[in-house]
């Protein structure tokens, strides 16, 4: 005779104090190489790494081509005015346009400048002329490059030509440059005094770095714990992993705030004590959201196969590399539950502009929220089960 099966118990992890669950959670890192790897080895690889590729900055000395059409001595001055700017550097001057073309296309060159056959004698008669510009529009910072030093090349020609017919009018010197230019210009880039492009990708890009590593991490740990059976604990043995960590999240962003940026000389230092306090509410978001999806992915593997390639998106999504406003509205309000999306800005104004903390108090409160759901959702899933279900 059958008799109804009873609910049996389960054991449930020994009581553990914060202190004991943070220490046991660092020693669970320690011996877990993968996770290991990523939430200290990750972050420092690409610490030193990842700003390498960007150490010169500003790209000098782009080669390039003039097509000399009008053979004069105005022509041959645009020419050594070209040579001469830091940008570009005239490899060749080519006798025909299809030549210029030939070596853009051989990669020997990254653009070219086309002067009209007439340009001195259109100049002198006082009728416009056209140099025209053609770069590799493939690649953004070399068209940019290009650009800007052929036009640079040609306005400083155009401007001495200009001068020169003001003196010819009777004019002195310097009373023909403040007619030429009565009101002066003067450019200076606040926050990125070198104009580099390290300098604006790098310090957004590092708080990617911090996310995505602790994310993995996070979420593979996590993952294992559910594979061992070990993910049902009480609330105490749970904030004292994600303070585990949090601890190591912490180091890595002290690490790239307080000596990464240093040794690459990029903007920083700001506002000190606002960066920590991005830190304080940044990482315990990043670590409660990797514990949740760790919690969601229920396998180590496929934690670290998904999140693996969320990089390039999330990186569009952020603000700093794409306009806002050209995503989808959808995705302009999605983009908010990722914790990077707040932190970007937020360090951005902090750490590089100088911005007092008010002004970025909305993303830190967003961060906070961010997490606190998220610490909640892990806290009441991972919860302990007093009872197996009937037939378990």
């Amino acid at each position: 005779m059958n008799t109804p099966m009873q609910p049996m118990p389960v054991t449930t992890p020994p009581r553990q104090g914060l202190l004991g669950a943070w220490l046991q959670a660092l020693a669970t890192v320690v011996r877990d190489k993968g996770v290991l790897l990523l939430l200290v080895g990750a972050p420092v690889l690409y610490g030193f790494f990842y700003p390498w590729f960007y150490a010169d900055e500003v790209l000098t000395r782009v080669p390039v081509a003039v097509v000399d059409r009008d053979h004069t001595s105005l022509s041959r001055q645009i020419t050594r005015f070209a040579d001469a700017d830091p940008r570009i550097e005239v490899r060749f001057v080519a006798a025909s346009e299809r030549e210029a073309q030939e070596a853009l296309w051989r990669g020997e060159i990254e653009g070219y400048a086309v002067i009209p056959a007439g340009l001195k004698r259109s100049v002198v008669r006082g009728e416009n002329a056209v140099v025209s510009i053609e770069a590799n529009g493939a690649y953004a910072l070399l068209n940019k490059a290009v650009q800007y030093g052929f036009a640079e090349a040609v306005g400083t020609v155009s401007a001495g030509v200009e001068i020169r017919k003001l003196q010819a009018s009777g004019q002195s010197a310097p009373q023909a440059r403040a007619s030429r230019a009565p009101v002066q210009l003067q450019m200076v880039a606040l926050f990125n005094p070198t104009e580099g492009y390290g300098s604006f990708v790098v310090p957004a890009v590092a708080l990617l770095i911090l996310q995505q590593t602790l994310l993995m991490g996070a979420a593979m740990l996590t993952g294992t714990w559910v594979e061992s059976g070990q993910h049902r604990a009480r609330a105490t043995t749970w904030l004292g992993r994600l303070l585990a960590l949090c601890t190591l999240g912490w180091a890595s962003g002290l690490f790239y705030f307080g000596w990464i940026f240093v040794l690459h000389d990029y903007p920083r230092g700001g506002n000190p004590l606002g960066a920590l306090a991005l830190l304080a509410c940044y990482i315990p978001a990043i670590a409660a959201l990797g514990a949740l999806l760790g919690l969601w992915f229920g396998n180590r593997e496929r934690a670290l196969q998904v999140l693996l390639f969320t990089t390039l998106p999330i990186a569009f999504v952020a603000g700093f590399s794409w306009p806002v406003e050209a995503l989808p509205e959808l995705l302009q309000w999605l983009r908010w539950l990722l914790p990077s999306t707040s932190g970007v800005q937020a360090s951005l104004r902090l750490n590089q502009l100088g911005a007092p903390l008010s002004a970025a108090l909305p993303y830190l409160c967003a961060l906070v929220a961010l997490g606190a759901v998220c610490a909640g959702a892990v806290l009441a899933l991972a919860r302990p089960s007093s009872t197996l279900r009937p037939g378990a």
